[in-house]
């Protein structure tokens, strides 16, 4: 089969590798699309880690980054019990960064790791399944504060996981939502799926600074990791600021956030409770994967991919091996 191998930073090659067989607990997914996770990909691409402190060694396994997925249940392992041969499975999680990804047309994932989806449902609709997991766990830190209905909801950072939140912020009853980024055609997405205002944090109409006033965020979302990201928050929301994006400085969190009961949540637990909900949001429509996809290309077409996301001209791309 073919699939996506790093050799070393910059120099992600096809190669042609054997088909693998399901151990147990496994099945084999003949891959129908598979999405880019961008920061993984441009960091893969740079060599360097996405996670603070961290290396990477290459090559790297077969088909990595790749880990959000769609496909067809072709071969199964021992002791499989909740899916069969036929059968249309998405991954919820990312199995690791020492197993083989999704970047092939084949790939062995854990029964644990997938939730059957429907056949219906485009390839753009459902491969970022996992991300929108991912999102809807900092959802929960949030409504374990308080509930998000009848507030003004902040997101800074209108990447994939940005533009998720936008809708997931809706989907959970915010009366406005206002979004963050000095990227022009992502505000314009932002308001297409749902913000209700859209303003470029470092232009001169930005969103006041005052958090005890009226007009203020009631609570608010980061989905860049950046510390000037999350401390411009800090200035304008008054009850939680929720952190989903891989924090890589320290942030400054000082008396003015201290007094009025401000709360500062890092990110949570991954689980497959989040996953299930994220889906129910899918089907139900209330939450779009698709337009997410700036562009669906072959899988020998990858290094492009990620050169568009470089650029920012895509905001994520689907391959299709």
């Amino acid at each position: 089969m073919k699939a996506v191998r790093y050799l070393k930073a910059g120099c992600p090659e096809i190669v042609d590798v054997p088909i693998p067989d399901p151990a147990e607990g496994q099945v084999l997914l003949k891959v129908q699309g598979v999405a880019t996770c961008p920061q993984w990909d441009m960091h893969l691409m740079q060599g360097v880690s996405m996670v603070p402190g961290g290396t990477i060694e290459y090559p790297t396994p077969v088909g990595h980054p790749g880990h959000e997925a769609v496909g067809e249940v072709v071969r199964l392992g021992p002791e499989v019990k909740s899916l069969q041969v036929g059968d249309r499975a998405a991954l919820w999680r990312d199995q690791g960064g020492t197993r083989d990804g999704c970047y092939a047309e084949y790939v062995l994932a854990d029964e644990s790791n997938l939730l059957r989806v429907s056949k219906e449902l485009n390839v753009e609709d459902i491969a970022s399944l996992e991300l929108a997991m991912c999102i809807q766990v900092s959802f929960d830190q949030i409504l374990n504060i308080g509930p998000i209905e009848g507030k003004r909801f902040g997101v800074s950072g209108l990447g994939p996981a940005g533009l998720l939140a936008v809708q997931l912020a809706k989907a959970y009853g915010a009366k406005e939502v206002v979004a963050f980024d000095p990227v022009a055609s992502r505000r314009q997405l932002a308001l297409s799926l749902g913000a209700n205002r859209v303003f470029d944090p470092t232009g001169k109409d930005v969103f006041p600074d005052d958090r005890f006033s009226a007009e203020c965020l009631e609570i608010a979302i980061d989905c860049t990791g950046l510390a000037v990201s999350v401390e411009f928050l800090l200035k304008r929301t008054r009850e939680a600021v929720a952190l989903f994006g891989v924090l890589r400085e320290d942030v400054r969190f000082g008396f003015f956030q201290w007094c009025g009961g401000l709360h500062l949540l890092g990110y949570g637990k991954q689980n497959r409770f989040a996953a299930e909900r994220a889906l129910e949001h899918i089907n139900s429509g209330v939450l779009r994967l698709a337009p997410l996809i700036s562009v669906t290309f072959p899988l020998t077409d990858y290094r492009a991919g990620v050169a568009m996301l470089e650029s920012k001209e895509a905001i994520k791309v689907c391959f299709i091996p």
